[in-house]
Order: structure tokens, then sequence, then C-alpha cells
């Protein structure tokens, strides 16, 4: 029960300083050996192995913006993103690592030839080494993008100084050349060129189509020209149907003056006057009284019915049977004279005869024009129609060629611009030749002496925790299970061997 308790105890105590000193100056030959290995390395560190660290800084920003290309002449802006988003910043960090640009990098500073172990590979082709030592630029490489900025860090450590700004300074050209075809695709000049010459060529072609076909056909505006034809066709129209309508009145106008002309005398009486024929009578009555005078005389001679006397008498009542009808039948004196309403019907009639010609002329001719009309209203609809196509593909060919011309401008702006270097990121801080090394050869070996004091006690523990044998009554407590009766130490045994 004693025994066990002291052993408890004997693992329940913590070891002291002086058990710590012991067994560093019990393993003090490894001790020295680790930590003066670790001193002499940082020495050789500190003089030899110093690492100059060179940076500069990409700002990412947003003022430009490339015109989209499009078939719309002036493309809306995008106002969507006017912040710079995490993911533009990580492409960027990317691009800062994308294995092409560190490969123009490592070919310009010709970074295999400080690979120490190219000796052992003395038969890789260039490209070999070219890509070994841009794979190894990755790894030495420390691109960040800054929290809460737009800023992106790339720093690199190397031995030589001025080797490290040559590198950044290298890296930084060939990330701006990258980020420009990347984000620029180069060719759009040359392909806006080759379409504006060709929709050049198009527009010329129709314009000549249509100039062409506006000297054939003898039209300058055939849609205009179509509705003044159109135009003068209803007012063609209108007149034919007024014409009509003259016509048929005139054609009334013609039988009512016929009728009224046939009911009109063509010569009236005008003067009329009645008297007896005063020298007839006088002769008719003068022979009378001869022939009654000599009708007396006869009968003195013969007898009443004798021939003679029968002739006279026959003559006495004729001339008595023509005085009786020469006085009841007098003379008459009559003077006549044009009738006014026939004279006026007849020439009313012959007015609206010749009028009745004139509109039957004038409707011949009214139907002549409206063919005509109708005719050239017909030509110039399809005329227009062709006439439009044609200016409809006139238009289309020069908006094309315009367009082409505007973003073939637009292609060379940006070309001009990315020339410039004027893009979406800058270089904030351009890579300097460092004149101090990353770590002061003071504060190295500083910390290779710290280093050097922790890895040698850790060396000593360990090995002093390897070693099999028993140096303390603990060690023979613990591993013997028997109790420890008396213990002679090192130095006692030292004196008692002298």
């Amino acid at each position: 029960m004693p025994q066990s308790l002291t052993r408890r105890t004997y693992e329940m105590e913590s070891p002291t300083v002086r058990e710590l000193a012991i067994i560093l100056f019990r393993q003090r030959r490894i001790f020295l050996r680790i930590a003066g290995l670790v001193i002499v390395l940082a020495v050789v560190y500190a003089f030899a192995g110093a690492k100059y660290r060179s940076h500069f800084s990409v700002l990412v920003r947003r003022g430009r913006a490339d015109p989209p290309v499009t078939a719309q002449p002036n493309a809306p802006p995008d106002f969507s993103r006017v912040e710079v988003t995490e993911e533009e910043l990580n492409s960027e960090v990317e691009l800062l690592k994308d294995e092409d640009v560190l490969r123009r990098v490592a070919e310009a500073n010709d970074l295999a030839a400080h690979d120490w172990l190219r000796w052992l590979r003395p038969h890789d082709a260039q490209a070999a080494r070219v890509e070994r030592a841009a794979k190894k630029l990755a790894h030495q490489l420390d691109v960040e993008a800054i929290k809460k900025t737009n800023l992106i860090s790339v720093t690199y450590d190397a031995s030589d100084p001025e080797l490290s700004a040559r590198v950044l300074k290298s890296l930084s050209a060939a990330y701006l050349e990258k980020h420009m075809e990347v984000h620029r695709p180069g060719g759009q000049l040359r392909f806006f060129d080759q379409q504006t010459a060709e929709s050049g060529r198009q527009l010329e072609d129709a314009e000549n189509k249509l100039l062409g076909f506006m000297k054939s056909h003898d039209v300058v505006q055939a849609a205009q020209q179509r509705d003044m034809v159109l135009q003068r066709l209803d007012e063609t129209e209108a007149s034919y149907r007024q014409t009509q309508i003259d016509m048929v009145e005139t054609d009334r106008q013609v039988r009512e003056l016929t009728v009224q002309l046939a009911k009109f005398p063509p010569r009236s009486t005008t003067t009329m006057r009645t008297a007896d024929n005063s020298d007839l009578l006088r002769s008719l009555k003068a022979g009378l009284l001869d022939m009654q005078l000599k009708k007396t005389q006869l009968l003195t001679k013969y007898e009443p019915s004798h021939r003679l006397v029968q002739e006279v008498e026959r003559e006495i009542q004729l001339t008595q049977a023509a005085i009786a009808t020469e006085m009841s039948a007098p003379v008459r004196d009559e003077t006549t004279n044009k009738d006014e309403n026939y004279e006026w019907a007849k020439a009313e009639l012959q007015k609206a005869q010749v009028q009745m010609n004139g509109l039957q002329a004038r409707e011949a001719k009214i139907n002549a024009d409206l063919a005509a009309y109708r005719a050239m209203a017909k030509e110039l609809g399809e005329n227009a129609i062709v006439q439009d196509d044609l200016t409809n593909r006139e238009k289309a060919a020069e908006d094309n060629y315009l367009l082409y011309v505007k973003k073939r401008e637009e292609a060379r702006m940006g070309d001009a611009l990315d020339e410039g270097g004027i893009v979406n990121v800058a270089i904030a801080e351009e890579p300097v030749v460092p004149a101090l090394p990353v770590w002061p050869p003071a504060g190295v070996i500083f910390v290779g002496f710290m280093g050097a004091v922790v890895v040698g006690t850790g060396a000593a523990f360990t090995a002093d925790r390897l070693d099999p044998a028993l140096r303390t009554p603990e060690e023979a407590l613990e591993c013997l299970e028997i109790p420890v009766l008396a213990s002679i130490p090192e130095q006692i045994d030292r004196r008692l061997s002298a």
C-alpha cells in the first residue's frame, strides 16, 4: 500500500526545472548538435539565402464600358451593375495565375536558367523547362484579392531583388495583354472593315438598281405619281358622271324642243287687209251693160229662142255670176313673218344638238382619258411596288452601311484605347526593386537561435525519452514495479570509480 501511494505520488508530480536541466545536460551532445545545425542554417540563410520581396497592386474598376456588338446603332448602356463584384475580382486573380501569362513571364525572364535541378535533366526540351519554370512561378506567386476593396495584391519572393521586380513587371505587362485579349477579342476592326466594304458594295448595287429602274420606267416617285394619276382619275370619273348627266338633260331637252318645234308654225300673219277689186267689177258691170244692150237689140231682131239671143243670155248670166262671186269674195292682203316661238325653239334645238354633239365628243375623250389613266395608274402601281421594294433594299443597305461604319469606328476607338492601355484594370502600385530582404539577418539569426533552442530541446527530450536506460528512482519504480531502497547519484559513482 505505501509503495502504490509512493508511485502515485511520483506520477502526479510535474517535472521541475532542475529535472529538465538534468535531461538537457544528459543529452547535451544531441542538443548542441541539433541547435548548432539550426543556427548554422539560420546564419547561412540570413547571409546567403535571403529572399527579396517585390509586389504590385491591380485596381479593378468600371471606368470603361466596351460597346456591345449588337445590330442596333446605339446599344443601351448596362446600368444593372455599377460595382465590381467578387466574381470579377476572382476572375482577375485567376487571370493573373493563368498558365499562358506565367509561361510568357518565364520566357521573358529566363526563369528556367534559375532552376538548380536542371543539371539533372540535361535532355529536357526548352518548352518543358519553361513549363516547369512557369509551374514553379505559380507556386511562388502570392495573388490575393484584398477584402472590402477593388485591389488585388501580387507578391513574389526571389533571392535576387532585381529579378523579383523584373518578374513582376513582366507579369503586369503580360496580365494587361491577356486582359485585353480576354475581355476584348481582337479582329473586330478587321471584321467591321470587311463588313463595311461589303455593305458599301451592297448599297452601291441597290442604288444602281434603283436608278436603272427609274430610268427604264421613266419614273421619279412612282407612288406620288400614282397618287396624282389616281386623283386625276377620280376627277375624270367625276367629270364623266357629270357629262353623262348633262347628256341626259340635253337629250331630253332636244326631244322636248323637237316636239315644241313641230307644234309651232314656221311663219305667222302679222298684217291682213280685205278690199273689193273695183277695176274688175267696173269692167264686169260695163261688159254686163253692153251684153244687156246687145240682148235688147237682138230681141228686136230675133226671137228669144234664137241662138244669138241665147248666147248673149248665157254671157249675161256668166257675167252676173262673176260679178256676184267678186262681190262675195273680196281681195285680201295679208303680210306674214317668222314665228318667234318657232325660231326660239329652232335655235334652242340647234343649240341643244350642238351641245349634245359636244357632250358626245367630250364623253369619248373622257372615256379615252379614263382608259389611259387606268392603264397609267395600274402601271405606276406596279412600278411603285417595285420601286418601294428597291427603295427599302437601298434604305436597309444604307442602314447596314451606316451601322457598320459606326461599329467600325467604335472598334477603332476600342483598339486605340487598348493600345493606350485604357482598360478596366490598372496597375495601382508598380513593382520596384526591394532594397531590404523579407527577413533582416539579425532577425533571421534571432529566430534561428530561438528555433535552435526549441529544436535542440525537443531533440534532447526525444532522445532521452527513447533511451531505454533507467536513470531515476521514479523510472525504476514505474518500470520494475518494485520498491527502490536506495539510489546512487552519477557524480558519486564517478568519484568511487576514481
